[in-house]
């Protein structure tokens, strides 16, 4: 079952999240009490749904066919992203793995390219370059040095991280269980502003309801960071910068703004958000 199919008589998953990610954007352009209360609601149902769920989970754990049963609608990926949102399940290995290949996809991204999922066959998986990165002189040093090392972080159990040719073969072969609400790429492209507002070689400062965004622009190639200087969280785009590297004027943090990686100490490093350019229009995914 894909995330665009519906149980007879149902909703599909993509549909009721889409509905959820509407609702999100109008409570972002509320003051901040409003919102407080918006999400004190929102984690009293949480709580609410999350009791009744575990008392279920329990009865059903006493007869073996209820619980046979209950395995089975877990399958269903609406079944699956809610108890995963209340966290009454471990996220699935298809779900660690998708949001290990998000954790790359800005600095891919940044360079024009992107990273795709072909096979999921544990202990191994097979993943494809796709845009600029397909076929890259540095894309193997970009794997090693990045994707398997996030899928092995976020997946132990996988032991072999294996990149495919770029060219043909369709993605993912099985259908993967991965909640909505953990994931960034769920969320809605927003606009930002067009590339030609945004100099070769600088940085800008935006918000997008309400959330505080820095985009900077090397040639054709844009990223875009959290506002937030990972040293106190104060504001970026005051700072100094000069060939790339950005400098925090309040305590001196140097950022790589290719990367994001903290210059002064690599322990830390910016937020990075996705940012795709699409007919010369900057595009940015919000990470809440």
């Amino acid at each position: 079952m894909t995330t665009d199919e519906a149980p007879t008589g149902g909703r599909g998953l993509a549909e009721l999240v889409d509905d959820i990610a509407r609702l999100e954007a109008i409570f972002a352009r509320w003051d901040e009490a409003q919102r407080a209360a918006v999400a004190a609601y929102k984690r009293a149902i949480e709580a609410l749904h999350a009791e009744a769920l575990r008392r279920l989970v329990r009865a059903c754990k006493a007869e073996p066919l209820a619980l046979a049963a209950l395995r089975a609608a877990v399958g269903d990926e609406v079944v699956y992203a809610v108890m995963r949102q209340l966290e009454l399940l471990r996220p699935s290995l298809d779900e660690r793995i998708a949001v290990a290949l998000e954790s790359v996809r800005p600095m891919l991204a940044s360079h024009g390219g992107d990273v795709e999922l072909v096979r999921v066959a544990s202990p191994r998986i097979e993943v494809r370059f796709l845009g600029a990165c397909d076929g890259c002189a540095s894309s193997a040093v970009t794997f090693h040095a990045g994707i398997r090392e996030a899928v092995q972080d976020a997946c132990p159990e996988i032991t072999e991280v294996v990149e495919v040719p770029g060219a043909g073969g369709p993605p993912a072969s099985r259908d993967a269980l991965v909640s909505p609400f953990a994931l960034v790429q769920r969320r809605p492209w927003r606009h930002a502003c067009e590339l030609a507002e945004l100099g070769d070689g600088t940085v800008r400062a935006l918000a997008i309801d309400s959330c505080r965004v820095l985009l900077a622009r090397r040639g054709d190639a844009v990223s875009c960071f959290m506002n937030s200087c990972a040293h106190l969280g104060l504001p970026l785009d005051d700072g100094s910068l000069e060939a790339g590297v950005l400098t925090c004027r309040h305590h001196g943090f140097r950022y790589d703004l290719s990367t994001g990686e903290c210059l002064t100490a690599p322990a830390v490093a910016l937020e990075t958000l996705p940012v795709r350019v699409v007919a010369g229009r900057i595009e940015v995914r919000l990470a809440s």
